[in-house]
């Protein structure tokens, strides 16, 4: 019989809906039975994509006499971490203080009131390799419970000291200098990986925001060393199979030096960090090799994860048929078949196709450095054959809920890079992206961080309202419509309201109106994703510029003081937070654009404007058709078209240079340091 979890619109939940486990989902009805019957919580948290969250379902969760054990000791909850990212946050932040380690599922057992004593991550059915099993720390916990109550309650009391201490902020240090960025580039050249591109060891993460730090302190300080780290990088990135080849798009990471083999997972938010580096990679050398990856990678997610209104899906699984990585490897023989045996041999060796296989018996494609004489046409042949055979396979599972803010960074990729690459397909993509999360995940003018099935649920976090007004800024630049600058000038209003403390100077992750945890979560570090903080800051500093508001200035300028030792001394964990303080340090360029957007000049002077390396500046668009421009906007004042023709105003410092009508002209003016 299906569970409590049958009524969720999770795919992970529902995936455990059959669970012969009580499971409830996160919410009063649990905390009320726990108290009630003074039972301990078993928090269990993971997501849809996550390969070792199906072994422990598999192994425990769908075992009776396991269940038996959870359900007469416990209250069950399970919970999504991509639904619910700021209980995870917390939760992980727990497990974390108290094993060294954290990770997918996330097992925790609180008290009736939330509060964590005990947690770790995957437990297997039997002791292995040091690892309890289950059942016996099922029987040990719910021992301990009963027995050592007075011990639970010091480490729930040391526990709960220690993440409240983890999300005050340090008293602002000096003045914010550009000293922080040589430090910062200081240690990420002894982190890089010489011979393979990225940082540090296996496992090896793309490090997307790290890679944007130094795309923009390469612009800054001209180092050539640095642009030379990220060519190295990306350039082994897309080759590797980490890349899928055929298809387009990024997997998780890579579990080896190489970028070779993959976690198979593939996860919105990845692809589209790393599609808008690759864009920013492109614009700054001029590689084709960034371009192509850059327009596989999104053609990927327009072909596969994006849904009819609009939105845009969460995850693919790596497994496939039980299998991790089924769908995207090859055997020797399966190549042959599909390209002949005399093209076949090319192709293998272009992609690093043997016998024996790569992985397990099988092959990852990547492409090979020095590959026999092939012609790109060859290639280009051969990926449409094999794609085309890959798409008789049966497909990874897809988690299908939309969330705010993994759609605001496709939002901004894709807008972005329609402006840069004139793909109109793009545009308009992005275009029905905003109008969705506009009218689907806006309730009462308060944004959402999750739909599913015609419904929107959990209140928005800092990161959904920060990446939101990110993307609709893109957008408004990318479309001249007023209607998206206006929405993400009253966003930023609400988050400022909901999540800025002003006794304690700082962003919170949650909104004041959200009771459900008992701390507030701060997560200051950009992992996988950036953190709301430092994409709040960011945005922060683009509308300050944009509206002339100074007030917004003062709390990213607040916030970039909070951690600025942290950027300095740790930047792989900050690298989005170190973009925000190239902008703040940096003189800005002001630019407003006037014209019809669908003037074919128009069009060449957006396309002059995001060909040319320009990471800190801010662009206001004014189409004289558009009804819903924003006349009051400082930096389209007293701004009109001159001669009827399209016009281009550039500021920077409070002083403007002529108004220009002509591409080459605007290329002099954006080149000037």
């Amino acid at each position: 019989m299906p569970n409590r979890l049958a009524n969720e619109k999770s795919p992970y939940l529902l995936q455990h809906a059959d669970n012969p486990v009580d499971w409830y989902p996160w919410g009063e009805e649990a905390f009320e039975r726990a108290r009630s019957e003074n039972k301990p919580i078993l928090l269990s948290i993971g997501y849809s994509a996550c390969h070792w969250c199906h072994v422990m379902a598999h192994e425990s969760f769908e075992n009776s006499e396991t269940a038996r054990l959870m359900n007469e000791n416990f209250i069950n909850i399970k919970v999504d971490r991509e639904e619910r990212p700021d209980i995870d946050t917390v939760y992980m932040d727990a497990v974390q203080a108290m094993t060294g380690s954290g990770g997918w599922p996330l097992t925790v057992f609180l008290t009736p009131d939330r509060k964590p004593f005990f947690g770790g991550t995957y437990f297997p059915p039997q002791d292995k390799h040091g690892i309890p099993g289950f059942p016996q720390v099922l029987v040990t916990i719910a021992q301990a419970y009963k027995q050592q109550w007075n011990d639970i309650e010091q480490t729930v009391k040391q526990l709960t000291a220690a993440l409240a201490s983890k999300s005050k902020t340090s008293p602002a240090a000096g003045p914010l200098t550009v000293d922080i960025f040589s430090q910062a580039f200081s240690i990420l050249k002894q982190l890089f990986d010489r011979e393979n591109g990225g940082f540090g060891t296996a496992p090896k993460f793309p490090q997307p925001m790290v890679l944007e730090f130094l795309l923009r302190y390469s612009h800054r300080s001209r180092d050539t060393e640095a642009l030379s780290m990220i060519s190295s990088t990306l350039e082994q990135m897309s080759q590797g199979g980490i890349y899928d080849q055929l298809g387009g798009g990024f997997h998780r990471y890579s579990t080896d030096n190489h970028w070779l083999v993959p976690h198979f997972e593939k996860m919105l938010y990845d692809n589209a960090l790393l599609s808008q580096l690759y864009l920013h990679a492109y614009v700054a050398t001029g590689k084709q090799l960034f371009r192509s990856t850059v327009e596989e990678t999104l053609d990927y997610v327009l072909r596969e994860m994006t849904g009819e209104k609009g939105g845009f899906y969460s995850t693919q699984d790596a497994d496939s048929e039980g299998i991790e990585g089924k769908y995207y490897v090859w055997t020797s023989a399966e190549i042959v078949d599909v390209m002949g045996q005399e093209e076949s041999k090319a192709i293998s060796e272009y992609f690093g196709v043997t016998e024996q296989g790569n992985f397990e018996g099988r092959n990852i494609l990547y492409v090979v450095q020095k590959p026999q004489a092939v012609t790109k046409d060859i290639i280009k042949q051969a990926k449409t054959a094999l794609l085309s055979r890959r798409e008789q396979r049966i497909k990874p599972g897809r988690d299908e809920k939309v969330l705010a803010s993994w759609n605001g960074l496709m939002l901004a990729s894709l807008a972005e890079s329609a402006c840069v690459l004139g793909r109109k397909d793009y545009l308009a993509a992005a275009r029905a992206n905003g109008s969705f999360l506009l009218e689907s995940m806006i309730e009462d003018e308060y944004l959402k961080h999750s739909y599913k099935d015609g419904k929107a649920k959990v209140n928005g976090l800092l990161e959904d309202y920060a990446m939101v007004i990110e993307g609709l800024l893109c957008l408004h630049q990318a479309t001249f419509e007023g209607k998206w600058l206006r929405q993400a000038v009253k966003l930023s209003e609400i988050m400022v309201k909901e999540f800025w403390d002003e006794g304690k100077q700082a962003l919170y992750d949650t909104s004041l109106s959200q009771q459900d945890l008992f701390v507030r979560p701060r997560n200051i570090f950009d992992n996988a994703l950036p953190s709301g903080s430092s994409v709040a800051t960011l945005v922060l500093l683009k509308l300050a510029k944009l509206t002339n508001n100074e007030r917004l200035e003062q709390i990213a300028a607040q916030s970039l003081r909070s951690v600025s030792d942290s950027m300095a001394s740790y930047p792989l964990g900050f690298g989005n937070w170190l973009c925000a303080l190239d902008f703040y340090l940096s003189s800005t360029k002001e630019i407003a654009i006037i014209g019809p957007r669908d003037n074919k000049i128009t069009s060449k002077l957006v396309h002059t404007l995001y060909n040319i390396w320009l990471p800190n500046k801010v662009v206001a668009a004014f189409d004289p058709d558009d009804p819903n421009h924003l006349p009051e906007l400082e930096l389209l004042k007293n701004r009109q078209m001159i001669n009827g023709q399209p016009t281009v105003y550039v500021c920077e410092k409070y002083t403007c240079l002529a108004p220009v009508t002509e591409p080459e002209a605007l290329i002099t003016q954006l080149q000037k340091s």
